[in-house]
């Protein structure tokens, strides 16, 4: 009998066929045009207003940040503007009883979950009544470490788990994030356990400097997901019906033990890594800069809007002014409050301190009473 010789491994050719599976989910392409009919949400004319609302608001708050850090009234800032549509839309498709666990990127989607502005300022400048974070809020401070947020949030989901609650903790990180070790742990985690957890990987192509392609060698950062046995989706970032659809199906997916799901938006952000003295003129062609302003969330958002008779210019001038308002009242409150004091910052971190910060806080306490 003839043997049947078997077929050579092929292990390249399985990779491709996972990547093929990664393709890009968009409603509205760059005209605010539908090109998705079958997964359009279902929103309500004031839903789609109220989400344009804040995506409008929030590039003015990045505007007015950026002003106020550059006249030395707010510490750390990262721009926002460009990712509007990841970052609100998919706050958009959360409910309260939600947690987030943001990067420091991500004050827009905490503020709207309730955080008041002016601690978000504080926040900005170290202080500690920024991090104070009022009962019935369910957000974490902004991470600074990077990646982070990924472990903590499958702990965080765990809980809600075993709490049984009918809720999922969400958090973000860049491109340049997941390829941190924390990223892996997280995602690994939360899966191995189907903690109710959706991460988010806005992809705005750079990280600090770095293009995405350097960071890693994989086709897409949505596929990772594979590898921790949990869904992965790939999305138009500059989409916002997109990323809304995209969240509102993880959820409903984790909050019915489905476990979590692993996004990455592709976005790009049109300022600087932040304020601390980046410059992407160094990093970004501005041929490519200006591809991308042709993608710009707001403005594809606008249009689609438009088309349905819902927006108008007057009605944006009026969210310009308000936010403009607003943002003005909450940087007098963080001007008001108190300046920290090195005792104030000491007392909050412990519940009690330890014998070398009783030292120190009682060395301290004698120089600020002179």
């Amino acid at each position: 009998m003839a043997s049947t010789k078997k077929a050579p491994l092929d292990p390249k050719k399985t990779l491709e066929k996972i990547e093929e599976q990664f393709e890009m989910f968009q409603i509205l392409n760059e005209n605010g045009e539908v090109v998705n009919e079958s997964a359009v949400p279902d929103l309500s004319d004031e839903e789609l207003q109220e989400l344009m609302r804040r995506m409008v608001y929030s590039r003015i708050l990045d505007q007015r940040s950026i002003s106020l850090n550059r006249q030395g009234r707010l510490g750390f800032v990262a721009p926002t503007a460009g990712q509007e549509a990841s970052q609100i839309a998919s706050h958009f498709a959360l409910e309260k009883e939600d947690f987030i666990l943001p990067g420091y990127r991500d004050v827009p989607q905490i503020v709207w979950h309730g955080l008041p502005l002016y601690q978000a300022f504080l926040w900005s400048r170290g202080h500690v009544e920024g991090m104070k974070i009022p009962e019935g809020v369910n957000v974490l401070p902004p991470q600074i470490i990077i990646g982070a947020q990924y472990v903590q949030t499958a702990g965080v989901a765990l809980g809600i788990k075993k709490r049984g609650k009918k809720a999922v903790a969400i958090t973000y990180t860049g491109d340049g994030g997941s390829s941190q070790g924390d990223f892996y742990e997280g995602i690994n985690f939360a899966g191995a356990f189907k903690a109710p957890a959706i991460f988010v990987v806005q992809n705005n192509q750079f990280a600090i400097s770095t293009p995405r392609d350097k960071q890693t060698a994989a086709k897409t950062i949505a596929q990772k997901a594979v590898a921790a046995g949990i869904p992965g989706q790939l999305v138009d970032g500059m989409d916002p019906l997109a990323v809304y659809a995209a969240v509102k199906d993880a959820r409903e997916r984790a909050i019915n033990g489905e476990g979590p799901t692993l996004i990455e938006t592709m976005c790009y952000r049109y300022g600087p890594h932040t304020m601390a003295g980046d410059d992407p003129t160094r990093y970004r062609t501005s041929e490519l800069d200006n591809e991308w302003e042709k993608k710009d969330p707001i403005v594809r958002f606008r249009k689609f809007l438009e088309n349905k008779g819902l927006w108008s210019e007057e009605k944006e001038n009026e969210i310009i002014e308000q936010a403009k308002e607003d943002i003005k009242a909450a940087i007098k409150k963080a001007d008001d409050t108190p300046k920290q004091k090195v005792t104030d910052l000491i007392s909050v971190m412990f519940e009690e301190l330890p014998h070398n910060l009783q030292e120190q806080n009682e060395l301290y306490k004698a120089k600020e009473s002179k």
